[in-house]
């Protein structure tokens, strides 16, 4: 069964106006671009959610803190990584600053959950660019086709005027040339739309997974680190010492 008009589509095309073979160029150039925005988004997603799960398994099975940044820093590239190397560097610019040790240990807790916001949000914004080109193209391209189709049949209507004729077989190629328009541009929205909520389901699993990375870290932090009492004998060095074996050993 053949599906398309006799002579190809590009034979087709041939007679089309120009307006209408510019919105075709648009059109493809959308497609191109928004197929290589989804092919790079199925590898370099895939690859953030492999290495977030694996860290937050690693996280949650270390003995301490220092051995599980330590696990995490030797997977290239892994979004968690950053997040604990920002949470340190933050621990340390407070452990250097000039207030008491008793203020030091109420500020902790507040300080790590703003830095570890603040990076999650920061690897989020990351892992979403581009994103939006799809969400435009969902939107935008059948309405790009649609205005395509509307100035080919105007062009149709036009002629037939010119010819002083209503036949079926004046109109009907130049009509029918204008609806490719449309059709090109659901099959650039189509894949558009389904690939950019694929994505936004992947997204909201990344971000689960981080935001849960978050809340390990801090809770190993409260009990292996900054809630040492002043009073324990060295409670105050092992405090520092923790925190700071770890930071080494996590890249920046």
């Amino acid at each position: 069964m053949d599906y398309l008009p006799q002579g190809g589509i590009f034979a087709m095309l041939e007679s089309a106006t120009i307006v209408v073979k510019g919105v075709l160029c648009l059109l493809a150039a959308m497609s191109m671009w928004s197929w290589t925005i989804i092919f790079w988004k199925l590898i370099s997603l895939g690859r953030a959610r492999t290495l977030v799960l694996k860290g937050n398994k690693i996280m949650e099975d270390a003995d301490s803190l220092s051995s599980g940044l330590t696990a995490i820093s030797k997977t290239a590239g892994s979004p968690l990584n950053r997040i604990g190397a920002a949470a340190v560097k933050e621990y340390r610019v407070l452990e250097k600053s000039a207030v008491s040790a008793s203020h030091k240990r109420r500020l902790i807790k507040d300080t790590l959950r703003r830095i570890l916001r603040q990076k999650v949000s920061s690897e989020m914004k990351k892992l979403t660019s581009s994103l939006s080109f799809l969400a435009t193209c969902a939107n935008g391209a059948p309405f790009i086709g649609l205005f395509g189709t509307v100035w080919g049949i105007m062009n149709s209507f036009h002629a037939i005027g010119t010819a002083k004729s209503a036949a079926l077989a004046a109109v009907a190629p130049g009509i029918s040339e204008a609806l490719v328009a449309t059709a090109i541009g659901l099959a650039v929205a189509i894949p558009a739309t389904i690939f950019y909520n694929f994505f936004l389901g992947v997204l909201n699993g990344i971000e689960t997974e981080m935001v849960n990375f978050a809340g390990v870290f801090l809770n190993r932090v409260e009990r292996e680190v900054s809630w040492v009492e002043p009073s324990s004998k060295g409670g105050e060095r092992d405090y520092a010492q923790s925190v700071s074996e770890a930071a080494p050993s996590v890249q920046e």
